[in-house]
């Protein structure tokens, strides 16, 4: 059986030097020193002009990245998003502690978020969220690599967050997913696919209807089976 490696806990230094990499980020991208569409420059040179190490660089890249204000571009390098100037109005130092999280804590998040989240989509989903939830079950159905049914079970649940209208708690979901991402691939490769398939179809079926309380139960239902999944890959 597969075994999660313990990441070593974050010290509030640690925690410390990330924002202050944030910061200097951000009034790089203040000050138009790089511009919505333009490339970062490389790693090693940043860490310099920054006075830290690269490590400690590739941390904050990630926060940037999970908030949608850069991209990676494997091979190529970091680029800034055109929505990145708006992005950065918004506090940074949640997102900070979320990079932190044990993946009992980001699980025991997600059972007291997601129900609720899926519970008020099924009142406020519009036609385009519906296809949306309906593509992600499809591509689940037709997917040949483990990656791709990965990127389709992510897919069906940040459209769950974004249906529910709460622009927060989107942003939540992507801390969540990408820390969760190591074991939730590790999941794939040891569970039948009908299992999340049958799942989604469920929680679907009651949005789709309009039964918030349904919608509530089968996401429920859904993360405790991932969540005892979740659990046996740790012992």
């Amino acid at each position: 059986m597969a075994t999660l490696v313990p990441t070593r806990r974050k010290t509030p230094a640690d925690t410390r030097i990330t924002a202050k990499i944030l910061d200097k980020i951000k009034r790089l991208i203040s000050t138009g020193a790089v511009a919505p569409g333009e490339k970062f420059p490389p790693e090693r040179e940043l860490a310099k002009e920054f006075g830290v190490n690269r490590a400690s660089l590739r941390q904050a890249l990630k926060v940037l990245e999970i908030m949608g204000v850069l991209t990676q571009r494997v091979g190529d390098g970091t680029y800034l998003s055109a929505s990145a100037e708006s992005t950065l109005k918004e506090p940074l130092d949640f997102l900070v502690l979320l990079d932190d999280l044990s993946h009992h804590e980001l699980m025991e998040t997600r059972m007291i978020v997601e129900p609720e989240l899926a519970a008020r989509a099924a009142q406020r989903a519009t036609a385009e969220d519906l296809i949306g939830l309906r593509k992600a079950i499809v591509a689940m159905e037709h997917c040949r690599t483990n990656q791709e049914r990965l990127d389709a079970d992510l897919a069906f649940h940040e459209c769950i967050f974004r249906a529910s209208g709460n622009r927060i708690c989107h942003l939540l979901f992507r801390v969540i997913h990408r820390n969760l991402l190591t074991s939730m691939s590790q999941l794939s490769t040891r569970v039948k696919l009908d299992r999340p398939l049958a799942f989604h179809k469920q929680i679907y079926a009651a949005i789709q209807e309009r039964n918030s309380e349904e919608a509530r139960r089968r996401m429920l239902d859904h993360l405790a089976d991932a969540k005892l999944l979740l659990t046996s890959t740790t012992k």
